[in-house]
């Protein structure tokens, strides 16, 4: 899923709308949801007020109407003013308690009149005192009552009252909001189920619109992949003159070209190909009746004066590296026209390195330059082309022998459960980074003025690279100048099999310190 989600731009595009917009909705809906609840209060609380002081006032035109100095009638009148202020059932309730303020000296014994049920929770003690501070106006607080056992909402409105013979007191309504907080959540519900409804749609929406616009780039997308894999006949659909359009048109002009430079490129390719092919071919006869007449004087060369002798013996080496560069232009110029085969056949890679160090041996004796192998105790099998493998050994032993400056030259192999390798290192020259960068180039060398006594062509590594990529192998290198260079090749022991990594390291042990 979270690799869909990287490569899938329509699903980011709608997921990041989404996102924002229910955010922007949580916090649209929590606003409208905080000034709705705030107004209902509001509202509420001024009705609260208005009708706690018409209660207030209700109560002392009672009073002063009735005129009694009796302590019994006085009570029984004030016990009939709160059934007439309370309301019963319903979720509008209202509740009344007429509570006698403390430290009265008078009429000790009378009894305070609360409605049925109220209770006295909803009346604290810090709005009791708020009462008795505030003489001239009304005090309230919101507090929560319970209905049916179920919590609601609601709000406490007191007053000071005095009333003759009695002393002070404070009368305290209690309101139910009961019906206030439904509609609240009603509205709210209403907000959320609609908010809920707007993501939906918008999710929608940006699916198509985003589909519509991710479309023909996806398209493009797909088309240049199709190109990079070689079909370059790929164009895209040229509709309408908006930016997919002038992208649709600008995208196949460049396919176009690309692909007309593609074509004259792989035709300047096959033309040189053939001609370095024809090339090699046609040198063939000549060369071989060169050879034939420079065997004839080096083979009677001590019949030759003392001055042709030497002449003798450099037109024979000279003909040696010209038949071994024809070969190697041969064989290049085959893998450039694909049409090397090799010859699978398991073999055990430590005879194929012996035998590459066997034919390599006289060259390292004339340059002093001994060869340390270390081959496991065990047959290291692979499926490989023996020749072409012994080949490239040979050719990467020539190179080290040539620049190792006479020191030791370390041949390692090894192998695990996937792949086999091979590490030839020697303790010469070396090579720096940009040097490096060109070692597998054609005709290359590390240093051109520098005379070679091996003679090579400059094809060596170049065709080395190509067999290790025919067996689907890795030929590697490393080197620091003054150090020495390795080089590891890693074949799989199956030619189906693909190479996790390497038995062997690089840089080897030898040259980590």
């Amino acid at each position: 899923m979270i690799r869909f989600f990287r490569r899938s731009l329509t699903v980011r595009t709608v997921a990041l709308t989404v996102l924002l917009s229910s955010l922007a909705v949580i916090l649209i809906g929590g606003f409208l949801s905080y000034s709705l609840a705030n107004s209902f209060f509001q509202n509420r609380l001024s009705q609260v007020l208005s009708e706690t002081e018409r209660a207030v006032g209700s109560v002392q035109n009672t009073v002063a109407a009735a005129s009694l100095n009796d302590e019994t009638a006085l009570q029984t009148l004030l016990n009939s003013v709160v059934p007439s202020l309370e309301i019963s059932g319903g979720t509008g309730s209202r509740q009344v308690a007429l509570l006698r303020s403390p430290d009265q000296g008078q009429l000790q014994l009378f009894q305070s009149p609360i409605s049925q049920n109220l209770d006295l929770a909803t009346i604290p003690e810090s709005l009791r005192e708020a009462v008795r501070e505030n003489k001239d106006s009304l005090t309230y607080t919101p507090v929560q009552l319970t209905i049916d056992g179920l919590p609601v909402p609601g709000i406490t409105v007191g007053a000071p009252l005095s009333i003759p013979v009695a002393g002070e007191f404070e009368l305290y309504l209690v309101f139910n909001l009961a019906a206030e907080e439904q509609a609240l959540v009603l509205v709210q519900n209403a907000l959320a189920f609609g908010g809920i409804a707007l993501i939906v749609m918008i999710a929608l929406l940006s699916y198509l619109v985003t589909r519509r616009l991710v479309r023909p780039v996806e398209k493009a997308a797909a088309a240049a992949q199709l190109i990079s894999e070689g079909n370059l006949d790929q164009r895209l659909a040229e509709r309408g003159e908006d930016v997919m359009a002038v992208l649709a048109k600008s995208f196949n002009k460049m396919a176009a070209s690309l692909q007309q430079q593609i074509q004259q490129l792989d035709s300047l390719s096959r033309m040189q190909r053939r001609f370095v092919s024809d090339v090699s071919h046609e040198l063939r006869t000549p060369l071989t009746t060169i050879k034939l007449a420079g065997e004839v004087i080096f083979g009677n060369r001590s019949k030759l004066d003392p001055a042709l002798v030497r002449s003798a013996e450099l037109l024979q080496d000279q003909i040696d590296r010209f038949e071994k560069l024809l070969g190697d232009l041969l064989e290049i110029s085959r893998y450039d026209a694909g049409a090397v085969v090799a010859e699978w056949e398991q073999h055990d890679l430590n005879a194929v390195v012996g035998a590459a160090i066997a034919s390599i041996e006289p060259l390292a004796k004339s340059k002093n330059c001994e060869i340390f192998v270390e081959l496991p105790s065990t047959p290291v099998k692979a499926e490989l082309d023996a020749k072409r493998i012994e080949r490239l050994l040979r050719n990467l032993l020539s190179n080290a022998i040539e620049h190792g400056e006479e020191k030791p030259i370390i041949v390692e192999v090894a192998q695990n459960a996937q792949a086999v390798a091979v590490c030839v290192t020697d303790q010469g020259v070396g090579m720096t980074r940009a040097q490096l960068e060109r070692v597998f180039d054609r005709f290359w060398r590390a240093d051109p003025a520098r005379q070679r006594s091996v003679g090579g062509t400059g094809l060596g590594l170049a065709i080395a690279r190509e067999d290790s990529a025919l067996h689907r192998g890795w030929l590697q290198v490393w080197s620091k100048p003054k150090r020495g260079t390795s080089f590891r090749l890693t074949l799989p022991k199956s030619r189906d099999a693909v190479i996790a990594n390497s038995p062997l390291p690089l840089p080897p042990r030898s040259m980590e310190a």
